[in-house]
């Protein structure tokens, strides 16, 4: 009977921190994960006070596609075929500690997610569009909660090879899409790979996850549960260089989120030459390098960066719940070697998570890739 009332008590708990929102209106973090604490700065308005759509006017360049057919993705902003904009993409669970590496495919990912998972380890959920034709995708290992909500934004097929136990009633709830590598008749969709150690060996192919959804019935098209318009992003020809935001922006050349991350350590480096920020971490050998795609020998880049503050929950075991509906922590955004503070909110568990400057302007990212570093509520991390 006490077993029984623990994990009640302690399936409530997850529900609470990963799938209901905020009680009342408690204030944002203190921003001690920077150089630049929230209030220390300049508090002058932005250029015209930042309208919506100051920076996203849409051009010729912007809206005539290169090629007839041809639409803007709303995971990057990039033109792509409307089939591949029209299908439902695939989140998968990456680990990311050093035994795990190199992942095959990574680099191919629109949207990265990190966050902790036990024992202060990182894992990574990586949303992937255009992805029927992946010859090798992974390695995958198990899902948890807080990685479903946020795939859930995208309305994306979760792929993962199990899950713990807490987990259960977020798999069964008849919205959740996913291809279980512990489910037999989802198991066809992976592979091990035996010249890897297990558990760092299982891999996937979009042509084999494609043979899962459909024979699970589900559709590739999308359901209407997400929100159509994810982020909103600046034109290419017109792109958000924080400049508007004067003082308050802030030198971003080199962020570091070892503090945050202390087992995986990554850190960004911006090249101003491709206006790119380069991943880097901590590498098998104890050293910290380049973070590779084994499949395409590719460093891995990102043109926005958002830093994510969160409260987060210990449930027993090193297990962690994350609040992932929420509307009262804050974060960073990083661009273009700048970078401003924002705050963040997310209004049900489909809702996307939307990010506003200190102005209450929705922020528009740049065309192209993007990291969220999922930081809990209290790490530091820092940037210069």
């Amino acid at each position: 009977m006490k077993k029984q009332k623990f994990v009640l008590i302690l399936i409530i708990g997850v529900f609470m921190l990963c799938s209901c929102g905020p009680q009342g209106d408690a204030p944002n973090s203190d921003l001690s994960n920077s150089e630049y604490p929230v209030g220390s700065g300049d508090t002058t308005q932005p250029d015209s006070s930042l309208p919506a759509d100051s920076m996203g006017t849409i051009t010729d360049e912007d809206s005539i596609p290169p090629q007839e057919g041809m639409v803007h993705s709303r995971l990057t902003n990039e033109w792509v075929d409307e089939s591949v904009a029209n299908t439902r993409p695939i989140a998968v669970m990456t680990p990311n500690e050093h035994n795990a590496q190199p992942q095959y495919g990574i680099s191919k990912a629109s949207v990265i997610y990190e966050a902790n998972v036990e024992g202060r380890m990182t894992r990574l959920l990586a949303v992937y569009e255009d992805w029927t034709g992946f010859e090798k995708i992974g390695n995958i290992r198990s899902l948890r909660t807080y990685y479903a909500y946020w795939a859930f934004e995208w309305d994306a097929f979760i792929i993962h090879t199990g899950h713990p136990y807490y987990v259960d009633d977020l798999i069964a709830a008849a919205d959740t899409q996913t291809i279980n590598e512990s489910n037999y008749t989802d198991s066809t969709a992976f592979y091990r790979d035996e010249t890897r150690v297990r558990p760092h060996n299982a891999f996937a192919t979009g042509e084999k996850i494609l043979d899962a959804v459909n024979r699970k019935g589900y559709s590739t098209s999308y359901r209407g549960l997400a929100d159509e318009h994810h982020f909103l992003f600046a034109g290419a020809s017109n792109p958000n260089t924080l400049e508007q935001y004067g003082d308050n922006a802030k030198s971003a050349v080199y962020i570091d989120m070892s503090g945050c991350y202390p087992v995986t350590r990554c850190y960004f480096d911006y090249n101003p030459e491709d206006g790119l920020y380069y991943r880097s971490q901590y590498l098998s050998g104890g050293t910290d390098g380049p973070h590779i795609d084994g499949l395409t020998g590719e460093q891995l880049t990102f043109k926005n960066i958002l830093v994510q503050n969160i409260k987060s929950q210990d449930l027993g075991d090193g297990y962690l719940a994350f609040q992932c509906v929420d509307n009262t922590e804050d974060g960073w955004y990083f661009t273009n070697g700048k970078g401003i503070h924002v705050t963040w909110k997310k209004d049900s568990d489909y809702s996307s998570t939307r990010y506003y400057d200190d102005f209450g302007n929705e922020i528009l990212l740049n065309t192209g890739k993007t990291m969220i570093c999922i930081v809990q509520t209290g790490d530091n991390f820092t940037f210069r």
